[in-house]
């Protein structure tokens, strides 16, 4: 009988889920909703309903038949720290063996393919994480919207309202921003929609979608968009530049690596390479493979399964 391994990443703004068999080859894969919080019932109730779903359609695709699917080894990520998502998890699980870590560690290991190096995550939020060959690790950032996040997505949607309010009130530049933030968001004017993100409806994963707002008019070259953009760019160099100098001596070589939907955009992924390898001995590198790749990839290693993962297109299509 085959033996199946799941790698998890568990993000804020999504879920991704991936089977591999024993040789290592990816079988089968799924997406399904955020599931970074659990405090209450009800978020206790979604996360378990997000996890059995993303699980469950990853194995169907790898043909894991019916019932819940049994894994030798599992590692699943999470968006937040996994503390208060463990027991739950292994409550969920069928395992050999589960590892539950946070996110940085797997998106670490899908960048640089298990090697030591840094990564920088910028979707609904942001962190920077780095293991140097010593095994040492560390991270800057990570501290949740209230007291950090620079550079994430509902950073970068923030720091755009505050320049819609600023305009608004007639102490900030006019902005294109502006009409394309009221469109998307339906409102009739800045503080309508400012008021509309305060709801329910309004969740931080929809407020941050709407960064691609801001990347599109910071394309269309508005001076306030490309400015926030290049922003959060520096913050996430700066993340990036901290792990280095705990982890690191001057000059020592050391390979940045990057994740998350914020690097879609050109205009703040250029800036950030640019001001990134400004440090001497740094070099970047686009990531390897996926975070929930490098989830497999330790829920491999976790039970000293030998090899490296190495994926194709056809695999992932």
């Amino acid at each position: 009988m085959n033996e199946y391994f799941l790698g998890v990443d568990g993000g804020q703004s999504g879920t991704t889920a991936v089977v591999g068999d024993a040789s290592r080859r990816i079988v089968g894969w799924a997406s399904a909703g955020p599931c970074n919080h659990v405090a209450a019932a009800e978020a206790k109730a979604k996360f378990r309903r997000v996890m059995t779903e993303c699980i469950g359609q990853a194995a169907a695709r790898a043909g894991l038949g019916e019932g819940p699917p049994r894994f030798r080894s599992a590692c699943l990520g999470m968006s937040g720290g996994p503390d208060d998502k463990d027991a739950l998890l292994r409550e969920l699980l069928e395992a050999d063996h589960v590892t539950v870590t946070h996110d940085a560690m797997i998106a670490l290991a899908g960048a640089t393919g298990g090697a030591p190096g840094i990564v920088v995550i910028a979707g609904t939020g942001s962190i920077a994480f780095g293991r140097n060959r010593r095994g040492e690790t560390a991270r800057a950032g990570g501290w949740g919207y209230l007291f950090g996040d620079e550079g994430g997505a509902f950073d970068i949607v923030r720091r755009a309202i505050h320049a819609v309010m600023r305009e608004h009130e007639g102490w900030g530049p006019r902005t294109a921003l502006t009409p394309a933030l009221l469109e998307s968001a339906g409102g009739r004017d800045a503080n309508e929609i400012v008021h509309l993100f305060y709801t329910p409806e309004w969740p931080r994963s929809r407020v941050a979608d709407l960064a691609r707002v801001v990347n599109a008019i910071a394309e269309e070259g508005d001076p306030t968009a490309v400015e926030i953009l290049r922003r959060a760019a520096q913050d996430l160099a700066v993340l990036a530049g901290s792990v280095r100098r705990q982890l690191w001596a001057d000059a020592e070589a050391v390979v940045v690596s990057w994740t998350g939907g914020v690097f879609n955009s050109s205009v703040l992924s250029e800036r950030f390479r640019m001001l990134a390898e400004l440090d001497d001995g740094v070099s970047c590198a686009p990531p390897r493979h996926s975070p929930a790749e490098g989830a497999l990839m330790l829920a491999y290693q976790a039970v000293g399964v030998p090899g490296v993962l190495e994926l194709t297109t056809e695999q992932k299509a």
